[in-house]
């Protein structure tokens, strides 16, 4: 009974190194497998693969068949909010709302036309005053990209020039130069020449330059409509005055010699044939 009292406490110790030791074996095993250069090498049957980290990489956008149809979704969406500003800053729009607004006030018939009228008769003359600006863009720049015969870079750079051209005649074609020299000389500073030309002068500076050219053209054919119905206002006044008639208002009686004579003048097709006629 001794002698089994000094055994087992030996046969317990044995047991736990002989269990110990294939573990620790297999441990140094696999780190020895490891080379130093960090190359993985194959792993054994059986045994469970790490897994990777995942590694984010932005695909390459300039290629069209990785655009997919959420980036072009976004795209879209992103020209359309911009496509307001891009309309009134870089095409006749802002001449003719301002022109007709101006039209309105001149009349004196306060909200008619509504804003509505007006915005979607400029709109629409805006199109076609427009039109063979953006049917270049469409045959030179748009189409090309679409069928995959020239690059995003390249598209934008072609569907530039029609623009720049439409803008550069408006410019010229009412004698507002120095406005689009103006911005090209601020943004160069000393560089600048007295006498620049327009190849030398950038998208950036031609687009600001070209809208005050418009402010100016715009509201010198506004001072030509007010002419006429400034001229009713004042005999009427004068009339009423002389009559002793100062307690009516002016207005109440000119509001209708002034839409008299609009009306008999075809004042509307005048001044629309007026307004597109100034962009041929």
């Amino acid at each position: 009974m001794r002698t089994d009292a000094h055994v087992n406490p030996w046969c317990y110790l044995l047991l736990l190194v002989a269990l110990l030791v294939p573990s620790s074996a297999l441990a140094q095993e696999a780190a020895t497998d490891i080379p130093l250069d960090g190359r993985q090498l194959p792993l054994a049957r059986g045994t469970p693969a790490a897994i990777p980290a995942p590694s984010m990489q932005l695909p390459d956008l300039t290629n069209r068949a990785n655009f997919s149809a959420a980036m072009q979704i976004i795209f879209m969406m992103t020209v359309l909010s911009l496509a307001p500003a891009i309309l009134i800053m870089m095409t006749s729009f802002t001449r003719i709302v301002i022109v007709l607004s101006l039209l309105r006030q001149a009349l004196g018939t306060q909200n008619l036309p509504p804003n509505q009228i007006i915005i979607g008769m400029s709109l629409f003359m805006t199109f076609l005053v427009m039109g063979k600006t953006w049917q270049r863009v469409n045959d030179e720049a748009l189409s090309p990209y679409l069928n995959g015969q020239i690059d995003q870079r390249m598209a934008l750079s072609r569907a530039e020039v029609p623009v720049r051209d439409f803008m550069i005649a408006q410019v010229a074609s009412a004698g507002n130069d120095e406005d689009v020299f103006l911005f090209y000389r601020f943004r160069e500073g000393n560089a600048a020449k007295n006498e620049p030309k327009w190849g030398d002068v950038g998208t950036m500076s031609l687009i600001p330059g070209f809208v005050l050219s418009e402010l100016k053209t715009a509201f010198l054919m506004g001072f030509k409509i007010f002419l006429p119905f400034l001229i009713i206002d004042v005999v009427i006044s004068s009339v009423l005055i002389s009559m002793g008639m100062m307690m009516l208002p002016p207005v109440l009686i000119s509001l209708p010699f002034k839409l008299l004579l609009f009306v008999l003048v075809d004042g509307w097709r005048l001044i629309t044939a007026q307004l597109m006629g100034t962009f041929v």
